[in-house]
């Protein structure tokens, strides 16, 4: 093979692998969708399932007795944290997605106070103690004035999987629980229940 036809096959080659890579990078699409729209691809657990979770508990929650009769027994908002919620279902599941939905949802309806969880204590008290080595004095946040929690929300998320060739059914449970610290009373039990059915 001469230098020019050594040169021309290269050329060829080159081109021909710019046709292909442009060819396969050019089909996929980004279309940006309403985060409130339902979209399910797989069948599995998404952002819909989490936002009705979320809707479900904290309207359930924030309309249970407990809330009322701890007003007028305590005469005051009770405090809320929200302690473990394990996932035993099939597939993974970030239960934090749907916790800080109800977070948010408590803290807007101005009848609930929420404090944070275990991990981010720990964050803020790091912030507390350096603070009090290297802020002003008058700035410095002072040790022993935590909200103590009234109650803790824990829970689980459980699933059932019946599949038949190509068709399958995915059934999702999701059980939220608040116990009163104090007395370790259950006040409110939360359940919100999703069934899919999936077929190809």
């Amino acid at each position: 093979m001469t230098k020019r036809h050594l040169i021309n096959s290269i050329q060829i080659f080159t081109l021909t692998t710019l046709v292909f890579l442009s060819s396969c990078t050019t089909n996929r699409r980004v279309t940006r969708i309403d985060p409130n729209k339902t979209t399910d691809l797989s069948g599995r657990w998404n952002d819909t399932d989490s936002r009705l979770v979320a809707e479900t508990m904290s309207q359930d929650a924030l309309a249970g007795a407990w809330l009322s009769r701890f007003g007028n027994q305590k005469n005051k908002k009770p405090v809320v944290i929200v302690g473990m919620i394990k996932n035993k279902s099939h597939e993974h599941i970030q239960s934090e997605t749907f916790v800080k939905d109800m977070e948010r949802q408590f803290i807007k309806s101005g009848a609930i106070r929420v404090v944070q969880n275990s991990v981010f204590r720990e964050k803020i008290r790091e912030e507390r103690a350096d603070q009090q080595e290297f802020a002003s004095p008058s700035t410095q946040k002072k040790w022993g004035k935590e909200l103590g929690a009234d109650f803790m929300v824990f829970g689980n998320i459980n699933s059932i999987v019946d599949q038949e060739g190509r068709r399958k059914v995915i059934y999702y449970q999701v059980n939220l629980e608040l116990a009163n610290i104090e007395t370790n009373e259950l006040v409110w039990i939360g359940e919100k229940k999703i069934k899919k059915y999936v077929s190809n």
